[in-house]
């Protein structure tokens, strides 16, 4: 007599129905938990960002300098601290400091006019524009958080206003220098001097946002600036130290400003000249070069142990300590130098001095530095931002 061999056939139903119910009840469980790491981690806080905005920025969206005895308002300001919205995810944010941005720094339209570098209180007591010259690199921060946000959050306006402030940027605040190529100009006026001199700021040019409108914009004129823009940083830098302004001379090159406020030293504009090739993409062709020519401060930051806060740019000269904001400043740069031991001196000059809450530069100074130190930020080599909250902004269905 044959016994029956056991199929599946044999099982009763119930078996399957206990085992499908269990395996959904465990999938359920699991999406369930899994989407809410995800909705947190999407809209993880960023601590710096969080204490930055309660500090400086209005409930309109004005960013406050509260340094100033008029607690005045920069284009800068407001550009900056668009892109560390931007960086933290905060739309709601974003969208207040570009409102109060095109409503009283362009009369009420970015598609028709640039925004005024300084607003606040007048000498009158009204408030209002300051001074309405734009400062151009405030303008490259503006269109490149427009565009980087319109292509994040899918803004079609963002990425159209971002444009049209490019084209502007272009038409307005450039110009064709003889033997150095077509260069950003700091303002639209006040800097084409008499004599076939202009006078110029390599901390307005960050490369990594001259690659990204180069790749995104169709006008030439992006790609043809590239150039002229590496050779302005290293003419600011003749024995390695960076300068806050420089004059190019058709004739004779680039020569230090000794008749501006700074008599030709690197100070408070210099320091983000270190601060934006520290952050340059470890495959930028330029990097490399860049850091070579700059190693001489990073060599002055070990000798002293703090970063100064002026320094002659031709004799190396220094006139006192820089804040703990330069020692910020300087971490990501320092890091790509490879010194690890300077690293570990300023990150501990930083926690014997912390940065004062109220400081606005320095606190910018932190935020770009230590932000990217964290991953908030990266840009990559065609200078595209990656995101933090980026990687965890998802669902599995």
């Amino acid at each position: 007599m044959n016994e029956a061999i056991p199929t599946m056939s044999n099982i009763p139903n119930t078996v399957f129905s206990i085992a499908r119910s269990l395996l959904l009840l465990f999938f359920s469980v699991f999406l369930a938990t899994s989407n809410n790491t995800f909705a947190a981690s999407c809209n993880d806080p960023w601590p710096a960002w969080e204490q930055f905005r309660k500090t400086f920025v209005a409930d309109d969206g004005r960013v406050i300098d509260h340094s100033g005895a008029r607690k005045p308002t920069t284009s800068e300001g407001q550009a900056y601290a668009l892109f560390f919205a931007l960086s933290a995810n905060d739309k709601a944010t974003f969208q207040r400091i570009l409102t109060w941005t095109e409503n009283n720094l362009a009369a009420g339209d970015l598609t028709a006019r640039l925004p005024a570098w300084q607003w606040g209180q007048r000498e009158d007591n009204s408030w209002g524009i300051i001074d309405k010259n734009p400062a151009s690199d405030a303008d490259l921060w503006i269109a490149y958080s427009l565009g980087v946000a319109g292509e994040v959050w899918k803004e079609k306006r963002y990425a159209a206003l971002s444009s049209l402030l490019a084209q502007r940027i272009l038409n307005e605040e450039t110009a064709e220098l003889p033997g150095l190529g077509l260069s950003l100009l700091p303002a639209p006026s006040g800097f084409n001097l008499p004599n076939n001199q202009w006078k110029l700021n390599a901390s307005y040019l960050p490369l990594p946002l001259l690659r990204w409108f180069e790749q995104k914009e169709s006008d030439e004129r992006w790609k043809r600036m590239v150039a002229p823009a590496v050779r302005l940083i290293a003419g600011s830098a003749p024995k390695g130290y960076a300068a806050d302004w420089i004059i190019y001379d058709a004739q004779k090159g680039f020569l230090p400003d000794t008749q501006g406020v700074e008599k030709g030293q690197g100070a408070y504009n210099a320091i983000r000249i270190y601060l934006w090739t520290g952050m340059m993409a470890s495959q930028d062709a330029e990097r490399a070069n860049l850091l070579k020519l700059l190693r001489p401060m990073a060599q002055i930051v070990d000798s002293k142990a703090y970063p100064p806060e002026y320094i002659d740019i031709l004799t190396g000269d220094i006139n006192g300590p820089g804040s703990s904001g330069f020692s910020a400043a300087l971490l990501p740069f320092l890091q790509a130098q490879g010194v690890q031991k300077t690293i570990v001196q300023q990150q501990l000059r930083l926690q014997a001095q912390p940065i004062k809450t109220d400081a606005y530069y320095d606190q910018v100074l932190s935020l770009f530095a230590l932000g990217w130190q964290e991953k908030r930020f990266r840009f990559d080599v065609r200078g595209e931002a990656d995101f933090y909250w980026q990687h965890f902004c998802w669902r599995l269905f």
